[in-house]
């Protein structure tokens, strides 16, 4: 009998190449014959420091070496208390406890009975979360509930709950999406339990961004009808919009923040849910029944949070916002240059991040482009992975200028290849 692997979001039918990757290198992925591939989307959006850092391999290596793993329920260890003390200088004084984990998904999925746990330990009845049209939260049962509804989950409606949705704030139709919210926080038969969102950018939703000032309303509204605000960081954390948490750009403080991929660098799983007292001391009791039912065997694997303290280090002792700064500089000189494009539309940026659409009158994830783009910058030894017609850049923050541009310079080779310009 063979084994076959089963790649995640791939469809085997059609026969697409599998490179194989040998090892990696700051932005680079490399083949065992040599062959040198840009990563420019940060394997799919983790990698912060580039691959193969130093600073946490040698974090990882030592660490292996002394406590590999343990159990967490009851018990605690060096590095997850380290890295608890060290998250202080990143978060907000509010969110004064975080809860281990191993992955986004696994983060959303406790915010989310955080916040139930919330509210029926306080003898209140709400159950509604409140979404925003087009987000994504994960792949697990309770994340896909609160994402999208579409071809990605529609084999498994019959498993997802009902949620709320308020539009995504298209320029223009904030106030829409601001009233909605309000008319849902404002409904006394069904009072919300929480919103959860993506600050600034819907990621899988297609790299949709919205304002600092739209994402201070929203918690606004959420403060003043006592609804809890859950901050999906997952992938917009650790710099990828500019400063460390999308949040700060808009002054928000959640009662939730859920982080994971850039928590290690993106080198090895781990992610955290931190909360604010309230929703801790609201689990807090000498009833056993009211305490936070949730674990995995690899909860704070004392690996995973080495190397999240060899990141934190990282932050603290290298230029890591100057290279942040001269990504965003870059991308908005490349910016200008694809505004002269005929078939380039739906330009936009927010910190690292730059995103556009190649018109092909298809326009969603399932659009034929995708396919046909993702193969063009394989054969040019860049690693692209266009969400439909939607092509964007999420790098590694070590990137330099000449690989920029290398990646500037294929991008507007398809924007060639598949449009008139």
């Amino acid at each position: 009998m063979s084994i076959n692997i089963w790649h995640p979001f791939t469809q085997h039918g059609l026969g697409e190449p599998i490179p194989e990757i040998a090892r990696a290198e700051g932005t680079c992925l490399y083949k065992s014959d040599g062959t040198r591939i840009i990563d420019a989307i940060s394997s799919w959006w983790v990698q912060t420091h580039g691959h193969c850092h130093p600073k946490i391999t040698a974090a990882i290596q030592a660490q292996s070496a002394k406590l590999d793993q343990m159990i967490f329920a009851g018990w605690t260890h060096g590095p997850a208390q380290e890295l608890a003390e060290g998250l202080a200088d990143f978060l907000p004084d509010s969110l004064e406890h975080i809860f281990f984990s191993d992955s986004g998904s696994t983060a959303v999925e406790v915010a989310l009975k955080m916040a139930l746990g919330y509210w029926h330990n306080r003898g209140e009845v709400r159950q509604k979360i409140l979404v925003m049209e087009h987000s994504y939260h994960g792949d697990t049962i309770g994340a896909m509930s609160v994402g999208a509804r579409g071809v990605f989950n529609q084999a498994y409606a019959p498993l997802l709950f009902d949620v709320g949705t308020i539009s995504f704030p298209e320029a223009g139709a904030e106030q829409q999406t601001l009233d909605q919210l309000e008319a849902f926080s404002t409904d006394c038969d069904n009072a919300p339990a929480a919103l959860i969102v993506e600050p600034l950018v819907l990621g899988a939703g297609g790299m949709k961004m919205y304002s600092p000032a739209i994402l201070a309303q929203m918690a606004a509204i959420c403060r003043e009808h006592d609804v809890l605000f859950i901050a999906d960081e997952v992938m917009t954390g650790w710099g990828r919009t500019g400063t460390v948490f999308a949040c700060e750009q808009a002054g928000v403080e959640p009662d939730i923040l859920c982080m994971a991929k850039g928590l290690t660098g993106g080198v090895i799983p781990l992610a955290v849910t931190a909360a604010s007292d309230p929703i801790y001391q609201a689990h807090y009791s000498e009833d056993r029944a009211q305490m936070f039912f949730h674990s995995s065997s690899f909860t704070a694997n004392p690996i995973a949070c080495a190397a999240a303290n060899a990141n934190l280090a990282i932050w603290r002792d290298e230029p890591v916002q100057e290279r942040i700064d001269a990504i965003i500089a870059s991308h908005q000189a490349f910016a200008e240059r694809l505004k002269q494009k005929s078939n380039v539309s739906g330009l936009r940026q927010c910190g690292t991040i730059l995103a556009f659409e190649i018109d092909d009158g298809a326009g969603d994830y399932m659009s034929s482009l995708g396919p046909q783009l993702l193969r063009f910058f394989r054969d040019r030894n860049i690693l692209l992975r266009p969400l439909g017609n939607t092509i964007y850049i999420m790098t590694p923050y070590c990137i330099s200028r000449e690989e920029l541009d290398s990646v500037y310079g294929v991008i507007e080779q398809a924007i060639g290849h598949f449009g008139s310009t």
